[in-house]
């Protein structure tokens, strides 16, 4: 069974740093890309980081870009967010996702969320 789960979130003040795991299983994790998505309150799930499969690859969101890195141990399952000079409006749930081609379609598959919360 596939199995995605995100640690790592808590309180941070701006300017501070967290890195964020994600430990994958029920999978050939080091064969997909992995990416980050994170949805604050009210408004839509938005993707903020994309790595590929063995890692040579990354994108960001502009709004993250300079501030968070992507990475991935394919040895240890797992892929990291490490995320700095953070700001008032990262304040999110931070998920981490993959997709995979099975059964004629792409399926999503998520974790259950780390809270980041940005506050003085």
């Amino acid at each position: 069974q596939l199995q995605l789960v995100e640690s790592g979130g808590g309180l941070v003040q701006p300017g501070g740093s967290l890195r964020l795991s994600c430990a994958a299983s029920g999978f050939s994790f080091s064969r997909y890309a992995m990416n980050w998505y994170r949805q604050a309150p009210g408004k839509e799930r938005e993707l903020v980081a994309s790595i590929s499969s063995g890692g040579a690859s990354t994108n960001y969101a502009d709004s993250v870009k300079g501030r968070f890195t992507i990475s991935r141990d394919n040895a240890r399952n797992t892929v990291y967010l490490q995320m700095n000079s953070l700001k008032f409006e990262d304040t999110a749930v931070y998920y981490c996702n993959t997709q995979i081609y099975q059964w004629g379609a792409t399926n999503n598959y998520w974790g259950k969320g780390t809270q980041v919360t940005v506050s003085s």
